[in-house]
Protein backbone atom coordinates (compact mmCIF):
# COMPACT_ATOMS: atom_id res chain seq x y z
CA UNK A 1 0.00 0.00 0.00
CA UNK A 2 1.43 3.68 -0.96
CA UNK A 3 1.95 6.42 1.30
CA UNK A 4 -1.12 8.49 -0.01
CA UNK A 5 -3.63 5.10 0.35
CA UNK A 6 -2.90 5.45 4.19
CA UNK A 7 -2.38 8.96 5.20
CA UNK A 8 -5.50 11.20 6.50
CA UNK A 9 -5.79 14.01 3.77
CA UNK A 10 -7.10 17.36 4.76
CA UNK A 11 -8.54 19.80 2.74
CA UNK A 12 -8.47 23.87 3.87
CA UNK A 13 -9.60 26.68 2.10
CA UNK A 14 -8.36 30.13 2.43
CA UNK A 15 -5.46 28.56 3.23
CA UNK A 16 -2.92 30.77 2.44
CA UNK A 17 -3.30 32.82 5.20
CA UNK A 18 -5.13 33.79 8.75
CA UNK A 19 -7.18 31.02 10.70
CA UNK A 20 -6.83 28.65 6.88
CA UNK A 21 -3.21 28.58 6.76
CA UNK A 22 -3.14 28.18 10.84
CA UNK A 23 -4.76 24.96 10.29
CA UNK A 24 -3.11 23.62 7.26
CA UNK A 25 -0.52 23.84 9.37
CA UNK A 26 -2.05 22.20 11.93
CA UNK A 27 -3.07 19.12 9.72
CA UNK A 28 0.52 18.88 8.19
CA UNK A 29 1.77 18.35 12.07
CA UNK A 30 -0.87 15.94 12.69
CA UNK A 31 0.89 13.57 10.11
CA UNK A 32 -1.80 14.64 7.41
CA UNK A 33 -1.45 15.50 3.64
CA UNK A 34 -2.82 19.28 3.33
CA UNK A 35 -4.74 20.42 0.60
CA UNK A 36 -4.49 23.88 0.20
CA UNK A 37 -6.97 26.05 -1.57
CA UNK A 38 -6.42 29.61 -2.28
CA UNK A 39 -7.92 32.56 -5.06
CA UNK A 40 -4.47 34.14 -4.37
CA UNK A 41 -1.88 31.71 -6.05
CA UNK A 42 1.33 33.73 -4.76
CA UNK A 43 0.47 32.82 -0.48
CA UNK A 44 -0.64 29.55 -1.49
CA UNK A 45 2.43 28.74 -3.16
CA UNK A 46 4.48 30.00 -0.05
CA UNK A 47 2.57 28.29 2.17
CA UNK A 48 2.73 25.22 -0.13
CA UNK A 49 6.73 25.67 -0.18
CA UNK A 50 6.36 25.86 3.59
CA UNK A 51 4.88 23.39 4.80
CA UNK A 52 6.47 21.13 2.51
CA UNK A 53 10.03 21.00 4.38
CA UNK A 54 7.49 19.67 7.56
CA UNK A 55 5.17 17.48 5.64
CA UNK A 56 3.33 16.73 2.61
CA UNK A 57 0.91 19.34 1.14
CA UNK A 58 -0.07 20.70 -2.44
CA UNK A 59 -1.74 23.80 -3.30
CA UNK A 60 -4.51 24.58 -5.81
CA UNK A 61 -5.79 27.68 -6.61
CA UNK A 62 -9.55 28.17 -6.03
CA UNK A 63 -12.08 30.39 -6.29
CA UNK A 64 -15.04 29.17 -3.97
CA UNK A 65 -17.56 31.35 -5.31
CA UNK A 66 -17.27 29.10 -8.55
CA UNK A 67 -18.68 26.32 -7.86
CA UNK A 68 -17.03 23.88 -11.30
CA UNK A 69 -13.72 25.46 -9.82
CA UNK A 70 -14.71 23.88 -6.49
CA UNK A 71 -15.76 20.62 -8.55
CA UNK A 72 -12.67 20.55 -10.31
CA UNK A 73 -10.14 21.53 -6.92
CA UNK A 74 -11.54 18.47 -4.75
CA UNK A 75 -10.99 16.31 -7.80
CA UNK A 76 -7.86 16.62 -8.10
CA UNK A 77 -7.23 15.89 -4.41
CA UNK A 78 -9.17 12.67 -4.87
CA UNK A 79 -6.71 11.62 -8.36
CA UNK A 80 -3.74 12.75 -5.73
CA UNK A 81 -4.47 11.54 -3.05
CA UNK A 82 -7.38 8.96 -3.21
CA UNK A 83 -9.33 9.95 -0.28
CA UNK A 84 -10.71 13.03 1.67
CA UNK A 85 -10.75 12.29 5.50
CA UNK A 86 -11.47 16.32 7.24
CA UNK A 87 -12.32 20.17 5.24
CA UNK A 88 -11.70 22.97 7.09
CA UNK A 89 -14.16 25.37 5.27
CA UNK A 90 -12.64 29.30 5.84
CA UNK A 91 -12.07 31.26 3.13
CA UNK A 92 -14.44 34.70 3.18
CA UNK A 93 -14.46 38.26 2.76
CA UNK A 94 -15.92 41.08 4.77
CA UNK A 95 -17.52 43.06 1.97
CA UNK A 96 -18.34 46.62 2.42
CA UNK A 97 -18.21 47.50 6.09
CA UNK A 98 -19.13 50.45 7.40
CA UNK A 99 -22.70 50.41 5.99
CA UNK A 100 -25.77 50.18 7.48
CA UNK A 101 -28.20 48.15 5.33
CA UNK A 102 -30.31 50.92 3.48
CA UNK A 103 -27.18 52.15 2.22
CA UNK A 104 -25.52 48.82 1.30
CA UNK A 105 -24.84 48.50 -2.42
CA UNK A 106 -26.43 45.15 -3.98
CA UNK A 107 -22.72 44.72 -5.63
CA UNK A 108 -21.44 44.11 -2.28
CA UNK A 109 -23.52 41.88 -0.66
CA UNK A 110 -23.58 39.44 -3.54
CA UNK A 111 -19.86 39.24 -4.15
CA UNK A 112 -19.95 38.50 0.38
CA UNK A 113 -22.94 35.76 -0.28
CA UNK A 114 -20.85 34.58 -3.09
CA UNK A 115 -17.77 33.79 -1.14
CA UNK A 116 -18.75 33.02 2.37
CA UNK A 117 -22.14 31.52 2.10
CA UNK A 118 -22.26 30.01 -1.32
CA UNK A 119 -18.97 29.25 -1.38
CA UNK A 120 -19.30 27.25 1.94
CA UNK A 121 -22.40 25.16 0.09
CA UNK A 122 -20.43 24.84 -3.10
CA UNK A 123 -17.43 23.01 -0.67
CA UNK A 124 -19.59 21.29 1.12
CA UNK A 125 -21.33 19.66 -1.49
CA UNK A 126 -18.33 18.00 -3.21
CA UNK A 127 -16.68 17.08 0.39
CA UNK A 128 -19.43 15.32 0.80
CA UNK A 129 -19.65 13.18 -2.17
CA UNK A 130 -15.81 12.23 -2.44
CA UNK A 131 -15.95 11.40 1.82
CA UNK A 132 -18.99 8.93 1.02
CA UNK A 133 -16.74 6.86 -1.21
CA UNK A 134 -14.14 6.27 1.35
CA UNK A 135 -16.39 5.95 4.77
CA UNK A 136 -17.20 9.19 6.21
CA UNK A 137 -14.65 12.08 7.66
CA UNK A 138 -15.66 15.97 9.14
CA UNK A 139 -16.35 18.56 7.87
CA UNK A 140 -15.76 21.83 10.15
CA UNK A 141 -17.09 25.38 8.64
CA UNK A 142 -15.98 28.88 9.70
CA UNK A 143 -18.66 31.46 10.88
CA UNK A 144 -18.12 33.66 13.19
CA UNK A 145 -19.16 35.29 16.18
CA UNK A 146 -21.56 37.37 13.94
CA UNK A 147 -23.01 33.71 13.11
CA UNK A 148 -24.43 34.03 16.38
CA UNK A 149 -25.37 37.33 17.40
CA UNK A 150 -26.05 40.42 14.98
CA UNK A 151 -23.55 43.16 14.23
CA UNK A 152 -24.36 46.84 12.69
CA UNK A 153 -22.63 47.87 9.60
CA UNK A 154 -21.67 44.23 8.22
CA UNK A 155 -25.44 43.17 6.92
CA UNK A 156 -23.91 40.54 4.13
CA UNK A 157 -21.48 39.17 6.53
CA UNK A 158 -23.54 38.93 9.23
CA UNK A 159 -25.89 37.12 6.89
CA UNK A 160 -23.61 34.66 5.32
CA UNK A 161 -22.26 33.48 8.54
CA UNK A 162 -25.81 32.96 10.17
CA UNK A 163 -26.20 31.04 6.85
CA UNK A 164 -23.27 29.28 7.44
CA UNK A 165 -24.49 27.68 10.79
CA UNK A 166 -27.73 26.98 9.54
CA UNK A 167 -26.36 24.86 6.74
CA UNK A 168 -23.91 23.17 9.11
CA UNK A 169 -26.41 22.05 10.86
CA UNK A 170 -28.72 20.92 8.13
CA UNK A 171 -25.61 19.04 6.89
CA UNK A 172 -24.66 17.39 10.69
CA UNK A 173 -28.28 15.86 10.95
CA UNK A 174 -28.60 14.45 6.74
CA UNK A 175 -25.09 12.77 7.51
CA UNK A 176 -24.44 11.84 11.19
CA UNK A 177 -25.49 8.28 9.86
CA UNK A 178 -23.66 8.23 7.05
CA UNK A 179 -20.42 8.80 9.07
CA UNK A 180 -19.42 12.41 8.24
CA UNK A 181 -19.48 14.81 11.08
CA UNK A 182 -20.19 18.41 10.36
CA UNK A 183 -19.64 21.47 12.60
CA UNK A 184 -18.63 25.30 12.65
CA UNK A 185 -16.45 27.41 14.18
CA UNK A 186 -17.42 31.36 15.72
CA UNK A 187 -14.39 33.14 16.26
CA UNK A 188 -14.43 36.97 17.32
CA UNK A 189 -11.85 39.20 16.19
CA UNK A 190 -8.84 37.22 14.97
CA UNK A 191 -5.51 38.87 14.47
CA UNK A 192 -5.76 38.09 10.15
CA UNK A 193 -5.02 39.90 6.77
CA UNK A 194 -8.93 40.50 7.05
CA UNK A 195 -8.32 43.44 9.32
CA UNK A 196 -6.70 46.70 7.44
CA UNK A 197 -3.29 47.24 8.26
CA UNK A 198 -3.72 50.97 8.65
CA UNK A 199 -6.95 50.66 10.90
CA UNK A 200 -5.78 47.96 12.65
CA UNK A 201 -4.70 48.76 16.23
CA UNK A 202 -7.71 50.86 16.45
CA UNK A 203 -9.69 48.00 15.52
CA UNK A 204 -7.93 45.47 17.51
CA UNK A 205 -7.94 47.85 20.37
CA UNK A 206 -11.89 48.51 20.31
CA UNK A 207 -12.52 44.28 19.95
CA UNK A 208 -10.19 43.88 22.91
CA UNK A 209 -12.86 46.17 25.01
CA UNK A 210 -15.80 44.20 23.98
CA UNK A 211 -14.10 40.62 24.53
CA UNK A 212 -14.09 39.08 28.28
CA UNK A 213 -10.69 37.85 27.56
CA UNK A 214 -9.23 41.54 26.98
CA UNK A 215 -7.65 40.60 23.22
CA UNK A 216 -8.66 38.84 20.32
CA UNK A 217 -7.51 35.36 19.19
CA UNK A 218 -4.51 34.49 16.97
CA UNK A 219 -4.97 32.19 14.28
CA UNK A 220 -3.49 29.32 15.91
CA UNK A 221 -5.97 29.48 18.63
CA UNK A 222 -8.96 28.69 16.26
CA UNK A 223 -6.99 26.09 14.25
CA UNK A 224 -6.70 24.37 17.65
CA UNK A 225 -10.46 23.63 18.01
CA UNK A 226 -10.80 22.76 14.16
CA UNK A 227 -7.96 20.14 14.69
CA UNK A 228 -10.16 19.04 17.82
CA UNK A 229 -13.39 18.56 15.82
CA UNK A 230 -11.29 16.84 13.17
CA UNK A 231 -9.74 14.21 15.91
CA UNK A 232 -11.61 11.01 17.11
CA UNK A 233 -11.47 12.54 20.31
CA UNK A 234 -14.63 14.49 19.08
CA UNK A 235 -16.28 11.90 17.73
CA UNK A 236 -19.66 12.53 19.41
CA UNK A 237 -19.69 15.95 18.37
CA UNK A 238 -21.60 17.31 15.35
CA UNK A 239 -24.00 19.78 14.52
CA UNK A 240 -22.26 22.03 16.88
CA UNK A 241 -21.93 26.22 16.35
CA UNK A 242 -18.56 26.43 18.77
CA UNK A 243 -17.88 29.54 19.86
CA UNK A 244 -14.04 30.29 20.29
CA UNK A 245 -14.91 34.29 21.57
CA UNK A 246 -12.83 34.72 24.26
CA UNK A 247 -16.44 34.61 25.77
CA UNK A 248 -17.84 37.40 23.50
CA UNK A 249 -21.24 35.68 22.98
CA UNK A 250 -21.33 35.07 26.56
CA UNK A 251 -22.74 38.47 27.28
Amino acid sequence: MTDHQVRKVALVTGGGSGIGRAAAEGFVERGYAAAILDINEGAGREVETRLRERGECVFIRCDVADDENVRRAVEEIANVYGRLDAAFNAAAISGNEGKATGDYDMESWNRVIAVDLTGIFSCMRYEIRQMLKTGGGSIVNCASVGGLRGAPLLPAYVAAKHGVVGLTKTAALEYARKGIRVNVVCPSTTETGMIPPERRKEIMEAAAVKIPLGRVAQPSEIASAVMWLCDASASFVTGQAIAVDGGRSAH
